[in-house]
């Protein structure tokens, strides 16, 4: 039983780690509090793992793998359907979760449930997709194969922003190639991004010990992290959250040489050119930047927009932004819900100070958060020495500004470290492709905005957004290796 929003206060539910597919409690019968960003109140506990509970759970995960990856095609996909009709049939408890523990509305809760459903029957495909090759040998006789096998034990990561999509993102691909996982959720929604996922599968009969959760008090979090990458029987490494941290884990499974998917943060921007139906782009745009107050890793920081379009388009997308409601995750009118801490919200307002202080101009919202709620905030003249300029915002802000050509717009887009998605709004495909093609993306989307996910579709980014594709057969190669196999079908002849 997943507690509702109405419990919130006074709340005295507790959930313990999911180790060998058993809900045990940490060696040190130690809990964390689990906060509703909303009220700030305490919404759940739930253990608090130490290194010792780490080694139990990939104990568990290596004893599981063995038989988990010789479970037939048949059988392990059947699963993987059960599992997103089950995820399906509860969305409303997945809905109440989100709005209790991350702040989500309802619509955003609705779209986790429904592209994390989406996410599992590819899984499921994926299971029974041809995987390796037959290659062209050499010796006269002999059969050459290329064949993917499972890597063993995966260490995931998944973080809280979109927690029912990367909780299943981040187990789903490496379970279905055959692997077991050890997953540690976030400090900051250990429930949606990690149990509630990992009870979906249980349920769907995933056997004991394929998934292990370790939730762990933040404090805890790189001792946790450290015990589970650098144990040996661990051999890939999942991670979805910030480039800062997402750079800590790379370089720690560097040091022990193993690959790793790292899907990190953005500085995404939304390019409207000359042909756009302005009604559209301001309608996209807002999507784009405001959708789960800009707490996505796609969201679009920046809107570039053209001369002839700018003033036409600032004014109706100013207005709009004003307009959005704000206020309680539970009100089906919110757009803006809570961002996840009131301290979230206050980093936010800090980036808006500066921006302001060093020559920005606000043109909706700004002001001081009303606890973790901000407001939909739009800045333009966001000069390069403004942190605002560089910095993933992460929250219910954007910046628009003017560009007079192509080579501009692209020359701003591409002012980034980061390289995750873009949105290129036009009527006209063939102009959009033609400025698509050369913003440094993982991803781009032609006449839409810069947050668009689907479950079949290469994921991922570049340059500082990370590395590695999530999403059809490129998961399933992320989490396994390629091994030649050759079968001489008549006796070589050797020169001594």
């Amino acid at each position: 039983m997943w507690p509702r929003p109405q419990c919130w206060s006074g709340m005295t539910f507790t959930r313990q780690l999911l180790i060998a597919g058993e809900d045990v409690p940490a060696r040190s019968g130690r809990t964390t509090r689990d906060v509703a960003p909303y009220t700030g109140e305490t919404y759940a506990t739930v253990a608090a793992a130490g290194p010792e509970d780490v080694t139990l759970a990939v104990d568990a995960a290596q004893a599981a793998f063995e038989g988990w990856a010789a479970v037939t095609p048949s059988v392990r996909r059947a699963i993987f359907l059960k599992a997103a009709d089950l995820l399906e049939e509860r969305a409303e408890q997945a809905a109440d979760l989100m709005a209790g523990e991350v702040g989500g509305t309802r619509p955003w809760a609705h779209f986790n449930v429904a592209l994390a459903a989406g996410m599992l029957r590819e899984a499921a495909a994926a299971v029974t997709a041809p995987r390796g090759d037959v290659l062209s040998a050499q010796e006269e006789g002999a059969l050459g194969l290329a064949v993917r096998e499972p890597v063993g034990v995966v260490a995931a990561f998944s973080p809280w922003n979109a927690p029912i999509i990367l909780g299943v993102r981040a187990v789903a691909a490496a379970l279905a190639a055959g692997n077991s996982v050890v997953l540690k959720p976030s400090e900051d929604a250990p429930l949606a991004c990690g149990y509630f996922v990992a009870d979906v599968l249980r349920d769907a009969g995933l056997p004991a010990g394929a998934l292990n959760v370790v939730s762990n008090d933040p404090a805890d979090a790189p001792a946790v992290a450290d015990a589970l990458i650098a144990d040996p029987r661990v051999r890939a490494v999942n991670f979805t959250g910030s480039t800062n941290v997402g750079r800590i884990i790379g370089e720690k499974a560097a040091r022990h040489l193993k690959p790793a998917v790292l899907e990190l943060g953005g500085k995404n921007a939304i390019i409207v050119l000359d042909d756009a139906d302005v009604d559209y782009a301001v309608d996209a745009a807002a999507f784009g930047v405001f959708m789960n107050a800009g707490q996505i890793c796609m969201s679009g920081d920046r809107v570039l927009v053209h001369e002839s379009l700018a003033e036409e388009f600032t004014a109706k997308f100013t207005a709009k932004a004003a307009g959005l409601p704000s206020g309680s995750p539970d009100d089906p009118a919110t757009v803006i819900g809570p961002l996840i801490s009131a301290d979230a919200a206050r980093r936010v307002a800090a980036l808006v100070r500066d921006a302001v202080g060093k020559g920005a101009r606000v043109l909706a919202g700004g002001g001081e958060p009303d606890g973790a709620v901000h407001p939909a905030t739009v800045l333009t003249g966001v000069p390069k020495e403004a942190d605002l300029y560089y910095a993933e915002a992460f929250g219910p802000v954007c910046v628009v500004e003017s560009f007079a050509t192509d080579d501009e717009a692209v020359a701003l887009a591409n002012d980034t470290d980061n390289g995750l998605t873009a949105g290129v709004i036009t009527e006209n495909a063939t102009h959009g492709l033609k400025v698509a093609r050369r913003i440094r993306t993982g991803i781009v989307h032609v006449n839409d905005q810069s947050v668009a996910d689907e479950p079949q579709a290469p994921f991922g980014g570049f340059k500082a957004s990370g590395y590695g594709r999530f999403g059809g057969r490129w998961g399933i190669e992320a989490f396994t290796n390629t091994r030649w196999v050759t079968v001489a079908t008549q006796h070589a002849h050797y020169p001594f």
